[in-house]
């Protein structure tokens, strides 16, 4: 046996020990060892970077009084007090996916807009029990095709939703299985805002309320994960199962664009 002192770049991360002689737990002949190194701890400390974060809003309706759209506003607010720089996408005239292509310029500003953030927020209103199809197409038309790395992943996410009557969480829930799948790091906080047609005022600002301070809090905690994660989201989303795969192999396999 011998002893292990693990030094990572904030000190003693890790002390016990291992044996050096051959066992059932390390007889692991499956794996590649080559392709799984160790830890690397320098690479997971926050990399202080010379930009503020950069956020990505988007929201789910086209109405002339869209809540989900005000409520984005007062996040958008928060957020710049915050230290952040922000950008609002705006769907009206994005086309149906498969109803249009890449070229058409909504879908060039989506991307463009996706390449900068470092980070988003989904802002959706609850519709028949479920996400909008304006948010959901937003989201489809993310590209895949561009070999096998996800323009969200790495990524920090932050959900909110805006409800007509009461308080439902099914948007964010469907939400966040969707930034699981897009391989973003989305945040434990979330925002619902029941009766959403009550929470702001004549002139569409969000009223004093415990749902505005929980919007606070959410785009407070989006901050502190985007700068903790945006300078490394590389190394935190490196798979030892896509080490394994080719470039092409990989590509074929995520690339649903014939499905």
């Amino acid at each position: 046996s011998a002893n292990v002192i693990v030094i990572g770049a904030r000190g003693i991360a890790f002390t016990g020990r291992f044996s050096t002689e051959s066992s059932p737990q390390m007889n692991t002949p499956q794996l590649h060892s080559d392709l799984l190194p160790a830890i690397d701890t320098e690479a997971l400390a926050m990399k202080p970077l010379s930009h503020p974060p950069r956020i990505l809003l988007l929201y789910g309706s086209n109405r002339d009084v869209s809540y989900s759209r005000l409520a984005v506003l007062e996040a958008e607010r928060i957020l710049r007090f915050l230290g952040a720089d922000t950008q609002i996408f705006h769907p009206k005239g994005l086309p149906l996916p498969e109803d249009g292509d890449a070229s058409h310029p909504k879908v060039q500003e989506l991307h463009q807009m996706l390449a900068w953030a470092e980070g988003m927020v989904w802002c959706s209103p609850e519709r028949h029990g479920a996400m909008s199809s304006i948010l959901k197409a937003q989201i489809d038309w993310i590209p895949l095709a561009a070999g096998a790395i996800r323009a969200t992943q790495g990524k920090a996410l932050a959900l909110m939703q805006v409800c007509g009557g009461s308080q439902s969480f099914n948007s964010v829930n469907q939400m966040r299985i969707l930034g699981r799948w897009m391989r973003m790091l989305t945040i434990p906080n979330q925002s619902s805002v029941p009766k959403a047609f009550t929470e702001f005022d004549d002139n569409g600002r969000m009223k004093p309320s415990a749902y505005y301070d929980r919007i606070v809090d959410v785009m407070e905690e989006l901050v502190k994960f985007t700068l903790l994660t945006r300078g490394q989201s590389a190394y935190l989303t490196d798979r030892y199962s896509e080490r394994k795969e080719s470039a092409t192999e990989l590509s074929k396999r995520v690339n649903q664009g014939n499905l």
